[in-house]
Order: structure tokens, then sequence, then C-alpha cells
């Protein structure tokens, strides 16, 4: 084994990881009227407000892990970020048949992402 391949599996972890988060991040951007109002049904104090800060924090914070700057402080942002938005956006329990499916996965996604961003916290340390 290379001995610069743990250096290379690190940085491309991290584009891996900070990427989805500056992708979704856009991507939400493109969807915000919608999001927002799903927000607001879900109860939401200033849903459009709420939403955008949540949009410049994916993208800032996936930023900054793709860049390895700050890595733990954004890692640790992102995973406060997902147990807020997890159960807002992947409640599969309010749902039944092929939605509660996708929302399972989704649910099962972001937290297999948490753990990821945990564990670039350990290698932080």
């Amino acid at each position: 084994m290379p001995a610069d391949l743990p250096s290379i599996l690190l940085f491309v972890g991290r584009l891996v990881l900070g990427g989805a988060f500056v992708f979704a991040g856009l991507r939400n951007i493109l969807n915000a009227a919608f999001l927002t109002g799903l927000m607001a049904a879900r109860g939401v104090p200033q849903a459009r407000l709420e939403l955008w800060a949540g949009i410049v924090l994916q993208i800032i914070a996936g930023v900054l892990v793709m860049a390895g700057l700050w890595t733990a402080l954004a890692c640790a942002v992102l995973v406060l970020f997902l147990i807020v938005a997890t159960p807002m956006f992947h409640n599969f329990w309010d749902h039944q048949g092929p939605d509660r499916a996708a929302r399972i996965n989704g649910f099962v996604g972001n937290v297999a992402l948490g753990g990821g961003f945990l564990t670039l916290i350990a290698q932080t340390l």
C-alpha cells in the first residue's frame, strides 16, 4: 500500500462528504418555494428565513469540509443540521407504501452521513 494512500482517501472522503452538502444546498435553492411551504406546514417559525439559513450553512460547512478547513467544527455543524433536518424531511413514520420506503432510505442515508462526519471529527482530534 502506498504511504500516501491514507491521505488520498481522506481527501476524497472530504470531497464526497462536503460535496454532498454543497450539492444539496444548491439544489435546495431551486426548490426554495416548495421547501418553505413544507417547513411552514410543519410549524417552523419564519420558515423562509430558516430555510435560507440552512442553505447557507450547508454550502459553507460543506466547502469547509471539502477544503479541510475547520473540519471538526464544520462536521459538528453538519451533524447538528442533520439532527434537525432529518426528522423534518424524512418522517417515514407519517407515510405508507413507496413514499415510506423512500423516506426510510433518506433517513438511513442521513444517519450514515452523520456517522461519516463523526468519523471525520475523530480523525481530526
